[in-house]
């Protein structure tokens, strides 16, 4: 199998190619490395590519094949993660130049399901410094780029995951959102990425930035890729008190039920108050394509989420200043401005400020179920409200149009993030500068298998996850 039928490939049909020893786990590591080095001088998404050790996994799950014996659902695929999941005895910098030669004492649990399902690691990834930023700049390490046009960004803070996986040059990643860090960068480069339920993952051995916001979620080609790795990592986790036991079950099993009858809800305020023409155009012809289905589409009008936008700014540099006070007070100068200017403002926060931004949240969570989910079974929300601007109109450092940047990007997922609540991209086409665009679904805590079943019947009748950049 030559390396281009391989990199267009997803991980369903390249586990059961291994499995069945029409391709060797080495020749589809070897597909990747040669895509990676491709794209890196380019796009700049890894920050370390080891080439190597991938190629020694590759042939530790090739042997087992020989041998006979069972593999996971992951055996022979590469994957790379953001540079802030935690391997013990190696570097993790974060994306920033405080930890630039820091070296982890533990291993996050969510590498450990990986590897337990048979992934290979081929590296760590670019990021926001401390992934911290909504367009993906990064002064420390280089800007990562987009794949589709290397001149625009990214989206953050997962930069080098969205890239990366945009780019084919590792099937899937594992990133972070706080504040849209999963759903930014999969939208801006053409992927499936998921914003779980506010403790569906384990967050052990990895960096922090908001304890109360912090999610893990997969960056990923298609809908099903996306549901299988999202099975594999969930789950309690004795090593973080916050997961819960609530079980999910096999969530793959819901790619390719039947959507006919289900109801979803378009929100008639906030969501679409800034949003352009062109990506309401491309949500209409999402609605369409649902209706097509047999899918009821209602309206629905939501809680004030300017309230809920404006506590989740009250609770992020309160719980951000707090991890980093101490390098805030002794290496300010390390930080990038953007980054030093989101964290600041949280000193200087009150403490009864911060804790009733969240006491008022699950009053406002039921509200949100109550009043907006009421007989829905999810949201379909933008993603990014406008077209993928380019790098350097978005390098706005401490500039005073930088909170004016950072909140019109990430419009459309922050409220998410305070609520706890799953919200799925899914990748709906091109905008007029050739750049992805994608809507976003989102529903109930734990809504997660519903989610994936709507996506995956709308991905069944489009073929936008087929595309990949030059």
């Amino acid at each position: 199998m030559n390396k281009e039928t391989i990199i267009r490939a997803d991980i369903v049909a390249i586990n059961n190619l291994i499995k069945s020893r029409e391709v060797s786990a080495i020749e589809v590591t070897k597909a990747c490395i040669s895509q990676a080095e491709r794209s890196q001088s380019l796009l700049n998404c890894f920050i370390s590519l080891e080439s190597e050790s991938a190629l020694t996994q590759a042939e530790e799950i090739d042997k087992k094949i020989s041998e006979g014996n069972q593999i996971g659902p992951l055996a022979g695929i590469p994957l790379a993660h953001k540079d802030m999941y935690y391997r013990k005895g190696k570097v993790s910098t974060c994306g920033s130049k405080i930890r630039k030669d820091w070296v982890a004492d533990r291993t996050a649990t969510v590498l450990d399901k990986l590897k337990e399902a048979g992934s290979i690691n081929m590296g760590t990834l670019n990021m926001a410094e401390f992934a911290t930023g909504a367009t993906g700049h990064n002064e420390h390490w280089g800007h990562c780029r987009n794949p589709w046009n290397s001149d625009h960004i990214t989206g953050g803070s997962s930069s080098g995951s969205g890239s990366a996986v945009g780019s084919r040059s590792v099937f899937a990643s594992l990133g972070s959102d706080t504040g849209g860090s999963v759903r930014l960068p999969a939208t801006a480069c053409g992927v499936v990425g998921l914003k779980p339920t506010h403790s569906l993952i384990s967050r052990f051995g990895i960096m922090p930035l908001s304890y109360s916001m912090d999610t893990v979620g997969p960056l990923t080609r298609t809908v099903r890729d996306n549901a299988r790795i999202t099975s594999i990592i969930s789950g309690h986790d004795s090593k973080d008190i916050t997961t819960t036991k609530h079980d999910i079950g096999n969530l793959e099993t819901q790619c390719g039920l039947e959507v006919k009858g289900m109801r979803i809800g378009i929100p008639t305020n906030y969501y679409f108050e800034i949003v352009s023409d062109e990506i309401r155009q491309k949500i209409n012809n999402v609605v369409k394509l649902f209706e097509g289905l047999g899918v009821e589409v209602v309206e629905v009008t939501l809680p004030d989420m300017h309230e809920i936008t404006h506590l989740s700014n009250i609770v992020f540099p309160s719980e951000a200043c707090a991890i980093h006070a101490s390098w805030l007070k002794n290496r300010r100068d390390d930080y990038q401005p953007q980054v030093r200017t989101r964290y600041e403002p949280g000193l200087h926060i009150p403490a009864n400020k911060y804790i009733r931004a969240l006491d008022m949240r699950p009053h406002l969570l039921r509200e949100y179920v109550n009043k907006g989910l009421d007989n829905i079974h999810a949201l379909i929300l933008p993603g990014i409200p406008f077209a993928i601007p380019k790098i350097e109109d978005t390098n706005v450092a401490a500039s005073p149009k930088m909170a004016e940047t950072i909140a019109a990007i990430s419009w459309c997922t922050r409220p998410t993030n305070y609520l706890g609540v799953p919200a799925l991209s899914v990748p709906c086409g091109f905008t007029d500068n050739g750049l992805p665009t994608g809507f976003q679904l989102t529903g109930r805590p734990f809504s997660e298998g519903l989610l994936y079943r709507l996506a995956h019947a709308y991905e069944s009748e489009t073929n936008w996850h087929q595309e990949i950049p030059e």
